[in-house]
Parts: C-alpha cells; structure tokens; sequence
C-alpha cells in the first residue's frame, strides 16, 4: 500500500526529478510508496545519475529521509545496492556516521528477508 506524500515529500521529488511531475511511478504504474527507489530504478538513468540527483538535497532534506528510513516510512529494500552506498555515504556526511551504519545495516537486514 503506498503512503500518502506530504508536501515536503513532493519537494523533495521535485528536486530529484523536476522533469517528472506525476503521482505514479513511472516503471510500475502505482501511487508510490517511497521517494528514492523510483527515482533509483526508474528515473536515473544510472549510478552516476543517481548520484547527481541525490547529491541536489540538502543537509535538512537528508535528516528528513534518514528519519523517514529509519522508522521504516521510506523503503530502501528493492534499490541496487550501489545506490545504497551513495544513499549511505550522503547520510554519513550531512547527517551523523552512526545514521549512515544503521540505515546500512538495515538494507541487509531487509535483503536478508530478516526485516
């Protein structure tokens, strides 16, 4: 079930994908369920893209998804992993070291089926 986007969840799509105005995810066709997977396995067109396009959020946007990650309202478990450590290394630096470990360790979890 997708959840309800927030204004600031649409910001934050925004900057990621200004090109992209709809409400559904461009490669399944349903209302999303979370900000970065489409962006990483739909709209980028690869790692380098991603990067760039993550690389736009701001130190305040990046506190906002790593709480949203961590308290499992952002779903990180169907991105490729290398778009897991440039999420996981844009935490470390713009939010704290010990956000970046945890929100690691729970994509593995999650790929583990653990979580």
């Amino acid at each position: 079930m997708a959840r309800r986007f927030n204004e600031r969840d649409f910001a934050i799509l925004r900057r990621l994908a200004p090109e992209y105005r709809g409400v559904l995810c461009p490669g399944g066709g349903h209302e999303f369920h979370s900000i970065l997977p489409p962006i990483s396995n739909h709209v980028a067109a690869d790692e380098e893209d991603f990067r760039e396009r993550v690389s736009r959020l701001s130190e305040e946007d990046w506190r906002y998804l790593a709480d949203r990650i961590l308290s499992g309202r952002e779903d990180l478990w169907c991105m490729p992993e290398e778009d897991i450590e440039t999420v996981v290394a844009c935490i470390r630096e713009a939010v704290s070291e010990e956000a970046a470990g945890q929100v690691g360790r729970l994509y593995r979890l999650s790929g583990y089926g653990i979580l």
